[in-house]
């Protein structure tokens, strides 16, 4: 606990050191009442570099000086906070909402709820600038989300992303948990990261009841969080083709992608992997012939996507059209504290499944992937690369999985804790942070999907390309609109 000029130092401090904000938010300090109402500040701090997490925290009654013109990084978080909670970041350059969503109960009173879209956008004026506004609607079967593009000619100056329209509530339907439903909203919380949120939300509460899942158990969630990655980089290459007119990559990606999903409604009867993850460990268990099985399988799909993807890399017309475009410099994306395969794309060489493992990457490694471009080809390749270790570390743990249990009872959750859980979905880090009262509940549960710090980087993405280049860059992006509309 800080003063908030403290915190301020600590956390820009931290993160000009090389740490990350994993999460930045607000909840009622629930020592005060009526006039002395307080709101803290939290900050959970990833040091990649040494493995450690820290929790931090300050009490705020109406506002505080914003990190944001110090800590770049820190400018979606602390839009949100304001935006949940009427608190007022000082200072902040770009203070407007996010989503557009009702405050969070026990908010300071505000004014009226504005309407999603209803927005004052950035605006880029002179001679033949132009505004091309795309969506929420969009032509094909995907999500909805606002692009307002400011341009000079067919030259992009400036990309403004205008989200909400996917707002569920999720994180205020989370409070009083856990019950029954508590797991199916984690594993909903971005629909294509079924596991990679279902299993932050088991390792959250494991370690609020001082349990620990099975180590057979931690191989199974493993296989099936390398699966999910798998299945969707393979979908996005092939998407990728698609969008660059190269058809044969395309077709292929979209069959093997579909047989990846169905290795894992082999195992637990979802394609996306749902029901498989649970509390204490998984549901459904691995025999011997299943193992054997997906190891066939497995060994098909890899030897299909490395004949599709060689016909991709080999292609100059495909490879010219995605060097140089939507670029990002390394600098930049650390400064906006991208994370992920379009972090790693720039250089940045950090993979939560080797810097903060948990779990059975403890024991068993994922060698990180990276390149240094930070363009389309550079987030296109990461994936690749990604694709045949995830193929590797499967094939791997199906071998030598560990004999025993796959599932221990949880006894009731410690009272007044918080916990912090991180992963490495397929888009990125993931965070849930719990925080709970005194009865064991969640009195505040926050969700840092890796779509809610890269959405920026889309934007920044685009300067200086063509409007034409947008369903290149945004594809090999690939965001969550539900991801980050909790």
């Amino acid at each position: 606990m800080l003063s908030i000029g403290a915190f301020r130092d600590q956390v820009i401090g931290r993160v000009r050191d090389g740490a990350e904000i994993a999460a930045l938010f607000a909840a009622p300090d629930p020592a005060g009442a009526g006039r002395s109402a307080r709101f803290l500040l939290y900050a959970v701090l990833a040091e990649h570099a040494t493995g450690a997490l820290q929790v931090t925290r300050a009490a705020v009654k109406a506002s505080w000086p914003s990190l944001t013109p110090d800590c770049p990084s820190a400018h979606w978080f602390e839009r949100e906070i304001a935006e949940q909670w009427n608190l007022a970041p000082e200072g902040h350059p770009w203070l407007k909402p996010i989503r557009f969503q009702p405050p969070m109960p026990g908010a300071l009173p505000g004014g009226e709820r504005p309407v999603i879209g209803d927005a004052q956008f950035f605006r880029v004026v002179g001679e033949e600038v132009h505004e091309v506004a795309v969506g929420p609607v969009h032509a094909g079967v995907i999500e909805p989300g606002h692009f307002r593009f400011q341009c000079h000619g067919e030259t992009v100056l400036h990309l403004e992303i205008s989200l909400g329209y996917q707002h569920r509530g999720v994180e205020r339907a989370l409070l009083g948990g856990p019950d029954t439903r508590s797991v199916h909203y984690a594993e909903t919380l971005a629909g294509d990261t079924t596991v990679g949120h279902a299993t932050a939300y088991c390792e959250a509460l494991e370690a609020l009841a001082g349990r620990e899942a099975p180590p057979r158990a931690q191989a199974i969630r493993a296989i099936a969080l390398e699966l999910e990655r798998a299945a969707c980089h393979v979908g996005d290459l092939g998407a990728l083709a698609g969008d660059v007119g190269f058809l044969p990559t395309a077709s292929w990606c979209g069959r093997i992608r579909g047989d990846i999903l169905n290795m894992t409604a082999l195992v637990c009867g979802s394609r996306f992997g749902r029901g498989l993850v649970r509390p204490g460990g998984v549901v459904f268990d691995l025999d011997h012939e299943m193992a054997g099985d997906l190891r066939s399988r497995l060994q098909s799909c890899a030897r299909d996507a490395a004949g599709a993807c060689d016909l991709l890399w080999r292609s100059p017309s495909v490879v010219a059209r995605f060097e140089g475009t939507g670029t990002l410099s390394e600098r930049t994306a650390l400064e906006i504290g991208l994370t992920g395969p379009a972090a790693r794309a720039c250089g940045i060489d950090r993979d939560v499944r080797r810097d903060l493992p948990s779990g059975i990457w403890r024991f068993s490694q994922v060698p990180v992937s990276t390149w240094r471009t930070g363009d389309v080809f550079a987030r296109a390749y990461v994936r690749w690369l990604e694709v045949q270790r995830s193929f590797a570390f499967i094939e791997e743990q199906l071998e030598t999985l560990p004999e025993g249990d796959i599932r221990v009872a949880l006894p009731p959750l410690a009272r007044g804790a918080v916990a912090v859980s991180m992963g490495e979905g397929w888009r990125g880090c993931i965070c849930h942070v719990v925080l709970t009262d005194g009865r064991g509940k969640f009195g505040r549960y926050k969700v840092v999907d890796p779509s809610f710090r890269n959405w920026f980087g889309l934007g920044l993405a685009m300067r200086g390309q063509q409007v034409s280049d947008f369903p290149l860059c945004n594809k090999s992006f690939n965001l969550s609109y539900s991801g980050h509309d909790l």
